[in-house]
């Protein structure tokens, strides 16, 4: 619903003052104590709202998807935007040039058409397809496209995008990597290290090169890896990587979250839901990235018949609650990790609730008695009630 002037009122997140904000043509236009004016809406708590850098689509919408059209980009920015999230990066993953290209030049086509899409898809994913061919590693990467870097290639990619790819994730033990690394970093782009199978050496190596990030660390993996020396150690300990961790309740134990989490500096923690194509879809199989996958009660995709998974069947929303009914993060820290540090990470200007600054806000409650749920969210000018 696009609105022009709204008032929210609720405890502010920053320090949990009870609050007034009016918005006025996508700003945030005042901020102070509550008036006699009714407001438009209200709710415990008003906080920034979600970014996520790893949406891979949603609703049976994937953005690798060689049919990817507007309607269905649409779509997807508002199931995402109802769940309490403000901006995504849509990722892009393993797949033929052909498709990836149509994927990001219809982004592009999108973001120029739509000025609130602009806003909301700031910059783009690659995942793949310079990753590891081992299963494990791989994931549910297609093989078949699983390809050495090409910098060349790669350029391809951005002119579709129209230079608005900031972030890829690579294995960095590929013929090629390290000086494709250099240029990436020397392009401004961030890279991150994923479905990898490289030894400590490389991984280090990678840093030294200018990789930044690991992308959903602890999944993407083996299962079982050596003791001691092995890819996921080694990142946890690197002080210079920033994790991205899936805190939806399938791809991480909340032992290993707890590691993670009380290991890594707070400043080098990302949450990100990697949402696939059946996010938000009921159980069933389902066909996506030309193969049958099955969305479980829950929200668990995995392939038919085995306990792989196959990316996530929930959205931000639902692994911030995660964290904060199993202890892991409290509300601020929770909020954190899922919008400002997403966005710092990637260079853009976290929001904050402050007068002058987008007027992307969500709604929501959050007590010992409730748990976190999302009772809407503004936008920039729209408003998005909760699923």
């Amino acid at each position: 619903m696009m609105v022009s002037r709204m008032i929210l009122r609720g405890k502010n997140l920053a320090d949990g003052q009870l609050i007034d904000v009016r918005c006025e043509n996508g700003l945030i236009a005042h901020v102070g104590p509550p008036t006699a004016k009714i407001p438009d809406h209200e709710s415990e708590w008003l906080a920034p709202a979600l970014f996520d850098l790893q949406i891979n689509g949603a609703v049976g919408i994937a953005f690798s998807d060689p049919s990817l059209n507007m309607e269905g980009i649409q779509e997807v920015a508002k199931q995402c935007a109802s769940h309490g999230i403000g901006g995504i990066c849509p990722t892009l993953i393993t797949n033929s040039r052909q498709t990836l290209i149509h994927g990001f030049a219809t982004l592009a086509k999108a973001r120029e058409a739509d000025s609130w899409l602009n806003a909301f898809m700031p910059c783009y994913h690659l995942e793949g397809p310079y990753l590891s061919s081992q299963d494990g590693p791989r994931g549910a990467h297609s093989l078949e496209h699983i390809r050495n870097p090409d910098y060349h290639e790669f350029m391809e990619f951005q002119k579709a995008a129209d230079g608005r790819i900031r972030l890829v994730t690579l294995a960095p033990e590929l013929p090629g990597a390290m000086a494709f690394i250099e240029k990436l970093v020397r392009d401004g782009v961030r890279v991150a290290i994923g479905h990898t199978a490289a030894s400590p050496a490389i991984i280090r190596d990678a840093v030294k090169a200018g990789a930044t990030l690991s992308t959903h660390l602890g999944n993407g993996s083996h299962a079982m890896w050596p003791r001691h020396e092995n890819y996921f150690f080694e990142q946890l300990s690197n002080d210079e990587l920033t994790a991205s961790f899936i805190s939806d309740g399938h791809h991480l134990p909340v032992a290993l979250l707890k590691v993670i989490l009380r290991t890594k500096p707070k400043s080098r923690l990302i949450m990100t839901s990697d949402a696939s194509s059946l996010a938000c879809l009921p159980p069933g199989v389902y066909k996506s990235w030309g193969k049958d996958l099955e969305v479980l009660p829950g929200g668990k995709v995995v392939l038919p018949g085995t306990p792989f998974l196959a990316g996530a069947g929930v959205l931000t929303d639902a692994c911030v609650q995660f964290l904060l009914e199993n202890g892991l993060l409290d509300l601020p820290s929770a909020i954190g990790v899922s919008s400002s540090a997403p966005m710092n990470f990637l260079g853009i200007k976290a929001w904050e609730i402050v007068v002058g600054r987008p007027s992307n806000i969500l709604l929501a409650q959050s007590n010992a008695l409730k748990p976190f749920k999302i009772h809407g969210t503004l936008v920039g000018e729209r408003w998005f009630a909760p699923c």
